[in-house]
């Protein structure tokens, strides 16, 4: 890696309110671009983002947020609340999927008040500082300044309290099973939780400790909603409250870990803080997020630009997280969230392949191969303890969504990184094909309607729901079998098995919408078809919006719509179609929906997933300077540094590292090959300091506001006219060299020899 450029962004331009653009010369460091509350002004009905402020470690075990939503509520900070009810250590990886292993920790002053309506505390954002690694807040009712810095699987508080003799400090364990014990004579708390929303063994826990630097002058547990003597208490819903004298200004110091395994695993995850000072470790919080970061550097675009930019990586820096930890000899060890058992090695969790296996996963093997080597042999350790790879896993296995797009992360990671990794390939194979040619025990785990696709070439929309989005995928992922299984040497018989299987997709294209639509079992299209219903056959979304999913054969696709010019045609017109939709199917709006409205580009739905990848195939169609067109207005349009700065879900760094390909000017249509499709850069430079000391240099040095077309390209001093890019290349080093242009350059890009892979063209 490139220390050099660690900590070094120009930003060369920033937009004043009259849209004009004025010189701007900022030497921030990566991480003091970040705004974690990007995307925090969700609620139900309409998500920006559906996120919260992760106050974390890249990949960390534990996060933390302040909670302004009440216990339970999936929407557990919100930006246009008012109120603080404390601040929870979280597992949560979307409202949708909800909470496990939380608690939380409010500092009060006054009347002793421990539950979360007499606690919580006004405050302002203009009070309030978040970033990555550190949080502080000013609880106006209290009078107290909350911080808080994190470390992967402990985090240090401190409270800045008045003169006053009530100052207290309420540990909240929640309800649906908890445990609390004070320990005085140690300044300390202890406790386990056991709340979640599914997923998790029978003996789940997460067990914390919370360790004061000041003796403790009352002390009390609470059951629900009254106050008890005892200082050790197990019930529904447990707590304590301590309590001291404290100096106008005097800091008061929290050390706070949790473990999966056992209270003594707790205390050994608490060293992680070591003797530093809050300071100290805050110090240590940003350089770690600084060398994370820093492995992607642009350079020469607006403050709004590279706000959005870095906060879109710091959200692709989070999922999945690390479920492991490390015994007192410092051996990996896991808490299995599928059988209950604790067990060497590395285990991740929290994200939803169907979301991410389509740009996250992939940005992983880029930039981090590192991190994705651990995920994947977390990966073979969740298939041998569960006998199923997991298609959503929080913290064990989750039935929700469809898609069998386990195959397709492991595919890639092997074709990407997996000779340069140690991991045991061969069991997730094993896995994958297991995976392929079974119904799981849950609807998302395996393949629902496993029998009759591989009998009919097709999920029928009259025996499993959902069944044209299962279809659709679950030919990619044999497609993506079919890849690992030639790298792997397989027998020449499964591998043209899978071949044949990927190509499953043909048999819901519909010659008369020139769409993608459900069959029954006997053959028959389902009817009535109307393209703009969301549901029925499809996941979140509508024909407009699955009938692109042949992410591995789109030249397959231009051959069945009739042609380049069709297909263009077909393209252009989810953008040029109204964003209306039809939502009987559903009995009324899903959030989804009211997104896609109110982005007001069509039918192109960017806020879900199904979609995001359509604006490359631009390219597979001759006509690559549509992509680069709509590429630069889906950035500008649908993504901002603030608040509402996302067009949907976030989900797990999926809509973030769409953002962060894109800017640098490439996509991977097609995980599982060696190729990215090429949009156009954002900014006029950008270095990617890869893991491997080599780096790719995107310059694009008259890239402007109107300059959002390629002109020319030149890779490594040569003319480059192909519509994609190597990753096997790229990762050898390279520099892009971008010429921009206001008008499109309709000579380029257009020959067959230029055109992105597709599995007809093989």
């Amino acid at each position: 890696m490139q220390n050099i450029l660690l900590g070094l962004v120009i930003v060369t331009a920033s937009v004043t309110s009259s849209g004009q653009t004025v010189p701007v010369n900022d030497s921030k460091t990566p991480v003091e671009w970040v705004s974690p509350l990007m995307g925090t002004d969700s609620d139900y009905h309409v998500s920006n983002g559906n996120v919260y402020p992760a106050i974390a470690m890249p990949w960390g075990m534990n996060f933390w947020t302040p909670q302004t939503g009440g216990m339970g509520d999936g929407w557990a900070y919100t930006y246009n609340a008012t109120k603080i009810k404390g601040f929870k250590q979280t597992h949560q990886p979307s409202p949708w999927m909800n909470d496990y292993g939380q608690f939380s920790i409010m500092p009060i002053t006054g009347e002793l008040r421990f539950k979360e309506e007499d606690r919580q505390s006004w405050f302002s954002h203009k009070a309030e500082t978040v970033t990555p690694y550190y949080y502080s807040v000013y609880l106006a009712d209290h009078n107290v300044t909350t911080e808080i810095t994190p470390t992967e699987r402990a985090a240090l508080f401190r409270f800045t309290f008045p003169k006053t003799d009530e100052a207290y400090i309420v540990v909240d364990a929640f309800d649906n099973g908890s445990y609390i014990k004070i320990i005085p004579e140690e300044n300390k708390i202890i406790g386990y939780t056991t709340k979640n929303s599914g997923g998790v063994p029978q003996n789940f826990k997460n067990y914390f400790v919370i360790v004061f630097d000041k003796s403790f002058t009352t002390s009390s547990a609470f059951n629900g909603d009254a106050l008890v003597k005892e200082i050790e208490l197990k019930a529904n819903h447990t707590g304590a409250v301590i309590g001291f004298k404290t100096r106008q200004g005097e800091q008061v110091n929290a050390k706070v870990a949790s473990s999966f395994i056992s209270f003594e695993q707790a205390e050994i995850n608490l060293k992680e803080i070591g003797n530093n000072s809050f300071d100290q470790l805050k110090e240590k919080g940003k350089s770690v997020w600084n060398e994370n970061l820093g492995r992607i550097v642009p350079e020469g675009g607006t403050a709004a630009q590279t706000t959005t930019f870095y906060s879109c990586l710091y959200r692709s820096m989070l999922f999945p997280r690390k479920f492991y930890e490390y015994d007192a000899n410092g051996n990996v060890m896991h808490y299995s969230p599928y059988n209950g058992n604790i067990l060497p090695g590395h285990m991740y969790t929290d994200t939803g392949f169907w979301d991410t296996f389509r740009s996250l996963f992939p940005f992983l093997n880029l930039v981090f191969p590192e991190q994705n080597s651990e995920i994947q042999a977390g990966l073979a350790n969740a298939y041998k303890e569960s006998g199923w790879l997991p298609e959503w896993a929080s913290p064990g296995l989750r039935d929700i969504m469809v898609g069998n797009n386990s195959a397709s992360v492991v595919a890639d990671a092997y074709l990407k990184i997996g000779s340069d990794n140690q991991y045991d390939i061969n069991t997730l194979y094993e896995a994958v094909i297991h995976g392929a040619n079974n119904a799981g025990p849950l609807k998302a785990v395996g393949r629902a309607g496993a029998e009759q696709y591989i009998q009919l070439g097709y999920v029928p929309y009259d025996v499993v729901n959902e069944s044209a989005a299962r279809t659709l995928e679950y030919a990619y992922d044999d497609f993506a079998i079919y890849q690992l299984a030639k790298a792997l040497k397989r027998p020449k018989k499964e591998i043209a098995l899978y071949k044949k299987r990927s190509q499953n997709y043909k048999n819901l294209f519909d010659p008369s919408h020139n769409l993608m639509r459900g069959k029954m079992q006997n053959g028959e299209f389902m009817k009535p078809f109307d393209p703009i219903r969301w549901g029925e056959g499809f996941t979140e979304g509508n024909s407009w919006h699955y009938s692109w999913s042949v992410f591995h054969d789109i030249q397959g696709l231009i051959d069945l719509m009739g042609g380049k010019e069709t297909f263009v045609k077909q393209l252009d017109s989810v953008f040029a179609m109204p964003p209306v939709f039809n939502n009987s199917f559903n009995g009324g709006f899903i959030h989804e929906m009211r997104e896609m409205q109110v982005a007001n580009m069509g039918q192109y739905a960017h806020g879900n997933q199904p979609i995001q990848h359509m604006i490359y195939l631009y390219n597979h169609g001759s006509e690559p300077w549509k992509a680069q067109y709509w590429v630069r207005e889906t950035m500008n349009r649908l993504y901002t540094p603030n608040p509402d700065g996302y067009c949907g879900d976030e989900d797990n760094g999926q809509t973030s590292a769409w953002y962060v390909f894109s800017a640098m000017g490439f996509y991977p249509v097609t995980p599982a090959t060696d190729q990215y499709v090429l949009g156009a850069p954002l900014f006029k430079k950008i270095t990617i300091n890869l893991k491997n000391n080599k780096q790719i240099i995107i310059n694009a040095p008259k890239n402007s506001v109107v300059n959002r077309y390629i002109k020319s390209l030149k890779l490594n001093g040569k003319e480059y006219t192909k519509n994609w890019l190597s990753h096997t290349e790229l990762i050898k080093g390279a520099v892009l060299d971008f010429e921009m242009d206001e008008i499109p350059n309709k000579n380029r890009g257009i020959n067959k020899e230029d055109l992105p892979y597709s599995l007809t063209n093989e």
